[in-house]
């Protein structure tokens, strides 16, 4: 308010003192994706939310790189952060959006690459042939336009474009990549694909299907782990680990076994869980699962870290984070408050995985007052509603 006054007193027009205090305030929540880059850029706040964090879409570019792409068309290019990213990777880029407020911000955005073209145009109406392009880039709007972002969408054929008119491409340009929702179902997909869903520091953030060159593994499904570490001198380091199907002689058919609660819990990430590679994550941690049902493995040894990493910057991301089984029993509030008076917790961290518990709800029930600090998973064991107490393994993984 005080900023908003002061312009106004010093004569700024007052949709030109809004425009400047909205962007301010997109910039701010713009950091959790670009960092100290988004000081340059400008937004829109549909644009924002489904624009992609800048470490994903430099992933999204060295697949087009590798593949030997040189000149790339973003299709719906929106605030232009992946055409940023293509464009920063070296690449030729057209970025094309129908919006007109969107692309000329994209074209601010792009101001620094004189290899970039931000266009106002219908991307599926280009003609890919004539403007040279080889490879092809699509993130179709997941909103619906309107005050406040619009409502999410998450029928894929819903989409704008719709996923079928932009899956009709690669019978142009083989090398086609399309960024979806990751709640998209598995039922339907392409099965000349590579289905790949991503996670960020544990959060899954988005899906993407990859056609042709852009997908050298072969078609099936995977699961990117992106993951901040920092070193000793205080540096951070992106570590990346990537998950498939076919990693496993019995690929997507493999089933994990089922048993008894060990002395370690381990929660697979969860762009593991939404590829459905579960199973495939418990193989190589070497257990098994709890209940059939539910996505926690357990072991009766630590599990072994991935061949030649270390558990440092340097290493691989993990693809679980692990716990200390420290004591097992079945839910029951009276009990559960009992158990945790007795040891004297005050402070608890409560998880949750095949339960309809609330958390908050249950740690106001507790009526926690000791000096201690807990951990416990709420889930099913065997088909039982079940209580884990556990510890949180050095390093999480």
């Amino acid at each position: 308010m005080r900023t908003s006054t002061k312009l106004r007193e010093q004569g700024v027009a007052p949709d030109l003192a809004a425009a400047a205090l909205t962007q301010s305030r997109l910039r701010g929540k713009a950091r959790t994706k670009f960092g100290e880059l988004a000081e340059q850029m400008l937004f829109t706040a549909d644009g924002l939310e489904q624009a992609t964090r800048l470490r994903v879409a430099s992933l999204h570019a060295d697949r087009f790189t590798s593949a030997g792409v040189n000149h790339i068309a973003d299709l719906t290019s929106g605030i232009g952060a992946d055409a940023m990213a293509f464009a920063g990777a070296g690449l030729r880029v057209l970025a094309t959006d129908v919006d007109e407020v969107t692309a000329r911000i994209a074209a601010w955005n792009l101001r620094q690459f004189p290899e970039a073209e931000a266009r106002h145009a219908d991307g599926l109406a280009l003609d890919l042939r004539a403007e040279d392009i080889d490879g092809v880039y699509a993130d179709p709007a997941r909103r619906t336009r309107g005050p406040g972002g619009g409502r999410r969408i998450f029928d894929p054929r819903a989409y704008e474009p719709s996923l079928d008119r932009v899956f009709a491409l690669r019978d142009v340009v083989a090398a086609l990549g399309i960024k979806v929702g990751p709640g998209i179902p598995h039922e339907g997909l392409p099965q000349d694909a590579e289905a790949q869903w991503v996670s960020v520091d544990n959060d899954v953030v988005e899906a993407g299907l990859w056609f042709g060159p852009l997908a050298p593994e072969g078609p099936g499904r995977s699961a990117l782990v992106v993951r901040t570490a920092v070193d000793g001198d205080g540096k951070e380091h992106t570590r990346t680990r990537v998950l498939r199907a076919s990693d496993h002689p019995d690929g997507a058919a493999l089933e994990a076994p089922t048993g008894a609660v060990g002395q370690y819990l381990y929660e697979p990430d969860g762009a593991v869980i939404r590829a459905g590679l579960v199973a495939h994550a418990a193989a190589e941690l070497g257990g098994r699962l709890i209940d059939p049902t539910i996505a926690y493995v357990t072991t009766d040894a630590p599990a072994p870290l991935p061949a030649g990493s270390v558990p440092a910057a340097a290493g691989p991301a993990p693809i679980a984070t692990g716990y200390q089984v420290l004591d097992t029993l079945p839910f029951g509030l009276k009990r559960l408050k009992a158990y945790l008076r007795e040891r004297n917790v005050g402070q608890l961290t409560i998880k949750k995985r095949g339960t309809a518990v609330v958390p908050e709800q249950l740690r106001k029930q507790l009526v926690l007052t000791g000096t201690e600090e807990a951990t416990i998973v709420l889930t099913r064991v065997a088909g039982a509603q079940t209580v884990l107490l556990v510890e949180p393994l050095r390093g999480g993984a």
